[in-house]
């Protein structure tokens, strides 16, 4: 073996890591919306969280990507240490896939359809279809699709190349005594574990071992624990992420490598005490790359079968490895990790904005409540959840503004635009109420009060405020166009009511019912209640754009309210109606 040969296996595994990359990142564009509404499902049920985990590692073609992805999750408080188990568990059989694909670079027959199977044969055709769709399509979709046909032929283009690098050492005297040292399944076992460990991937290092077993040189005996070892080395991109994040992230990784490393003792234990007594005969005997997938899988499988059971053992295991401190940790709103897999990001800020769209809506109705029936907890209340707005716009804002430089399908481009200005007007939307309940608190000291009429015209208003408020939580959760729609004619009869409680106001200071004083605070109070309708018109034409599949322009909804279609003049009627100020 010269220095070309190492030369090709160096490339070689360069394409097959790049092509696993690009392969990987293509299938999260495509998965990464079914993969949240998966998660969204998963529950305490074992079964379905293995089925989980298997079906997502086959998606992003990564046992290593989701255990980091779950990581991120639990550090953010999406998911529970319980429920990632199962998925780990499911993670180690999903990833066995690969191992079987590049078995087929052993294949060997006269038959045509036969050998069409090795990579050698139809990898150029993956590649031409693919290259076709990428430049032909004009969907984001189908280019997606070319992508991860692109990258499974670089894969398999690499695994050729590491095949035909590696195939001069079954000639090599030199080699030949190497692997006495791996008969010590010690030995072979952290070799795995370190080799998988430094390149971060156990599907790269199974395909060197299928590589280098088509040589001949390597049996049963050297191969099974190199195998298992591989599989503990797969947590080192887990064990790296998990820096920096509080205790029970960490436990993830924990029960991850728990995992592996108490499969491997019993797995190792079990062939080697069954050999002992047994015998048996195929030991000693070249394994091929088939073989190796087999031996990948079987030992996955009869680990999970094991240790599934035992869920909440390895919970507790996790829990004294790494038990809890004293000192409280941080909070964290959204884990950077998360960002590995755009799709899933973007949903997760969706999920949080909807936190704050409950919270300003609460702070909203108890300033509303408070304006009359001031009370010192509703103020406190108040400016908690305003406190609580501030941080986590700040933390989506950085986080929304970091995803946007990832590569991101159309419509998480557009989820994450739309976010960005959902956020700040959900935030603004709880200074309002600050300001509201400022008024009411100021107006209780000073021992000011409203007349009798200008309370029953703010009881309408206040009932509208609420409407609007409500209907646009509802519209940005179920993210509903139709009721998006509605907002603006409310928002134009909240301005209506605004105007008319002025004009009312200016007729009772002519009479002397109120005085200036009052003016001064009625007029602030207006303008705080138009701000706030201004803010959900503002959230409702954001949604609508959304629903249309395109950005409108800023003048949309003035260009709708000018048109007066029959659907507005409707509402718009309807409202009006409903929210009606009673005469003087």
């Amino acid at each position: 073996m010269d220095i070309f040969s190492i030369c090709t296996l160096c490339g070689g595994l360069a394409f097959f890591l790049f092509g696993m990359h690009v392969m990987s990142e293509s299938l999260e564009k495509v998965a990464g919306g079914k993969l949240e509404s998966t998660l969204k499902k998963m529950t305490s049920n074992p079964v379905k969280s293995l089925a989980l985990g298997a079906g997502i590692t086959i998606a992003v073609q990564s046992s290593s990507a989701l255990t980091v992805m779950l990581v991120g999750l639990v550090n953010s408080g999406i998911m529970q240490l319980e429920q990632t188990v199962g998925v780990i568990m499911g993670s180690n059989i999903g990833t066995t896939l690969t191992a079987w694909l590049l078995s087929t670079a052993g294949i060997k027959s006269d038959n045509i359809a036969v050998s069409m199977l090795k990579p050698e044969n139809f990898a150029p055709i993956v590649a031409l279809i693919g290259i076709a769709m990428l430049m032909m399509s004009k969907k984001k979709k189908r280019q997606d699709i070319g992508t991860i046909m692109v990258g499974f032929a670089v894969l398999m283009y690499g695994m050729e190349l590491m095949k035909e690098a590696v195939s001069p050492l079954a000639e090599t005297e030199g080699f030949s005594d190497m692997l006495i040292a791996f008969k010590n399944p010690i030995l072979s076992v952290l070799f795995g574990a370190l080799f998988t460990g430094i390149i971060q991937s156990s599907a790269a290092s199974v395909g060197i071992l299928q590589a280098l077993a088509m040589t001949g040189a390597i049996s049963y005996r050297m191969a099974i624990p190199i195998i298992m070892g591989q599989n503990i080395g797969t947590c080192v991109t887990a064990l790296l992420s998990s820096i920096g994040v509080n205790k029970n992230a960490k436990r993830v990784t924990a029960v991850h490598m728990s995992f592996n490393i108490i499969g491997t003792v019993v797995c190792l234990t079990l062939f080697y005490g069954t050999n002992g007594l047994l015998h048996f005969s195929f030991v000693d005997k070249p394994i091929g790359a088939v073989e190796i997938a087999a031996v990948h899988s079987v030992f996955n499988i009869m680990t999970t079968v094991m240790l599934l059971p035992f869920s909440n053992q390895l919970v507790k295991l996790a829990r004294k490895l790494i038990p809890d401190s004293k000192e409280k940790e941080a909070e964290v709103l959204l884990d950077k990790r998360l960002l590995a897999n755009p799709p899933l990001a973007a949903s997760q800020c969706r999920e949080r904005t909807k936190e704050m769209a409950v919270i300003a809506k609460e702070s909203l109705h108890e300033a509303l409540s408070a304006m009359f029936t001031y009370t010192q907890k509703g103020v406190l209340s108040v400016e908690e959840k305003e406190q609580k707005l501030d941080v986590m716009e700040d933390q989506l804002s950085d986080f929304l503004l970091e995803l946007s430089s990832h590569s991101l399908t159309d419509e998480d481009s557009r989820t994450v635009t739309e976010l960005l200005h959902s956020i700040s007007d959900f935030e603004r939307i709880s200074d309002h109420a600050i300001n509201m309940i400022e008024i009411g608190s100021e107006m209780n000291q000073n021992d000011q009060s409203f007349s009798d009429s200008a309370k029953a015209d703010f009881a309408t208003l206040f009932a509208a405020l609420t409407e609007i408020s409500e209907i646009t939580v509802k519209a940005f959760s179920e993210q509903d166009t139709g009721i998006a729609m509605t907002v603006e004619p409310l928002e134009e009869v909240i301005d209506d009511l605004t105007a008319t409680i002025r004009d009312k106001h200016i007729s009772r200071l002519r009479t002397g019912e109120c005085s200036p004083e009052l003016g001064v605070y009625l007029s602030d109070l207006l303008i705080n209640c138009e701000r706030v309708s201004d803010h959900c018109s503002n959230i409702a034409v954001a949604i609508i754009e959304i629903g249309q599949a395109k950005l409108l322009s800023h003048e949309y909804m003035t260009a709708l309210k000018a048109e007066r279609t029959p659907q507005f003049i409707e509402s718009y009627t309807a409202y009006g109606q409903k929210y009606r100020l009673a005469a003087d």
